[in-house]
């Protein structure tokens, strides 16, 4: 028997099943096609679900601001309480320190002021008053642990920080997923799992469905790349690749889970921190544990792989980035029981996600998301089903691109910022906080 529907998605991430919730509400029969075994079980689970609200452009702040609101109304927005429960939003806050590294947060303090996104300026001894496991000495610039002046600082302080109040951490990124996939069937939307797209039919040169690795053929005019660290593959099935100004491919990355300096709850007392001067990102996890990742500085390597073929192994990075973090926390207990997660993250060239149409009619593109689009996944639900839903109705987006409004900050912005035929965003931080 054929099988038919309005739109295929491919992955179940939390992106992907927030794209199936959204076409879903608008009527499309929708059916999310995904390898592992659940929603949200590849780059989504080992995300670690950070909901900040700063960025250095406008059209991502603002993006991010909207996305925040979503959260803080989680069940409300879902119209739906899932038999597994729902995912929490632990608003704990978000601090960045002003380095040399970031400009001192410039761009990120004018974007705040022109969307009236509320923040806080921390001196060195308010940060010290509200973390006092800290450290507040400047030892930029980045350098591996080998280097011979590694840990030491200049004497002199960092200049201060940042705080967003409303900013912090979902505690089940998975669970967040599933949230939205049950939502989305509640409106219509389907599922299937541990299957792989192994070709992208095309009739008339126009999007007609896919084939699986099984050999089953599923039919729909429209199909949606949301397949994270696999995007560039799908992207390569559907012979639209060449044409993208700007590409995605797949990077290893490595998180620590670490304990914290004895006597501090973490958990309860500490709020997701952005640090450029040692190049590490931080945050609060469950079991009292500090998580710590990187921002990639210069001189880290970046190692893109094949998604299929790859080594998930730690490597030194995961020891170098516990090393960073200490020069912050200096009573943190230095382990040498590696535990955190090694996982794929699906980056664009300039580290902005691609939500766009591309040269192959019915054929979209919601990637290179990993590591900083987590918060947005509500809101870029809604973004490519406006997107689809006027381009399918004739809109040439590439010529006139279609403007979002964002309904809960009162603001609007081009879609075409995320174009896969925009020259490279010099105003991107070319890192993530993931």
């Amino acid at each position: 028997m054929e099988k038919n529907y309005d739109v295929i998605i491919i992955g179940a991430g939390v992106i992907g099943t927030a794209i199936a919730f959204e076409l879903s509400k608008k009527g499309y029969r929708t059916l999310n096609i995904d390898r592992n075994p659940s929603s949200g079980y590849g780059s989504t689970s080992a995300s670690c679900a950070i909901i900040r609200v700063h960025y250095s452009t406008f059209d991502g702040c603002a993006l991010a601001y909207e996305g925040y609101h979503y959260w803080k109304k989680w069940e409300e927005y879902l119209e739906y309480k899932d038999e597994n429960g729902l995912a929490k939003f632990i608003e704990c806050g978000c601090m960045i320190y002003q380095t040399h590294e970031n400009d001192y947060l410039k761009n990120i303090i004018a974007r705040a002021n022109e969307l009236q996104i509320p923040f806080e300026k921390w001196e060195p001894e308010l940060i010290q008053r509200k973390l006092p496991i800290v450290n507040t000495k400047q030892f930029g610039p980045v350098k591996l642990s080998t280097d011979k002046e590694f840990g030491k600082n200049s004497g002199e302080n960092l200049r201060g920080a940042i705080f967003f109040p409303t900013a912090g951490y979902i505690n089940d990124p998975q669970l967040s997923a599933h949230n939205l996939q049950r939502a989305s069937e509640k409106k219509g939307g389907h599922y299937l799992f541990n299957s792989s797209v192994e070709k992208i039919m095309i009739n008339k040169e126009k999007t007609s469905g896919v084939v699986l690795s099984n050999g089953e053929k599923i039919y729909a005019p429209i199909v949606v790349n949301v397949a994270g660290p696999h995007s560039m593959k799908i992207n390569q099935l559907a012979g639209v690749e060449e044409e993208m100004n700007i590409k995605t491919k797949a990077l290893k990355v490595e998180v620590a889970h670490v304990k914290p300096p004895k006597g501090f709850d973490y958990e309860k007392n500490a709020f997701v921190i952005s640090d450029s001067d040692i190049g590490c990102y931080s945050r609060p996890e469950i079991g009292n544990h500090v998580l710590i990742g990187s921002e990639d500085p210069k001189c880290d390597e970046r190692i893109f792989v094949d998604p299929d073929d790859w080594d998930q192994n730690f490597t030194e990075q995961w020891k170098t980035q516990l090393l960073r973090q200490a020069q912050r926390f200096p009573d943190m207990p230095i382990s040498t029981n590696i535990k955190g997660v090694v996982a794929l993250y699906d980056v664009s060239d300039d580290w902005i996600p691609i939500y766009d149409k591309s040269s192959l009619p019915g054929f979209y593109m919601a990637i290179g998301s990993s590591g900083n689009q987590y918060k947005n996944a509500p809101i870029a639900g809604i973004m490519m089903a406006d997107l689809i839903e006027k381009c399918e109705n004739g809109h040439d987006h590439d010529k006139d691109p279609i403007k979002l409004n964002l309904s809960n900050i009162k603001r609007e912005i081009n879609v075409g910022f995320y174009s896969r035929n925009r020259i490279i965003n010099k105003e991107s931080s070319m890192s993530v906080l993931g």
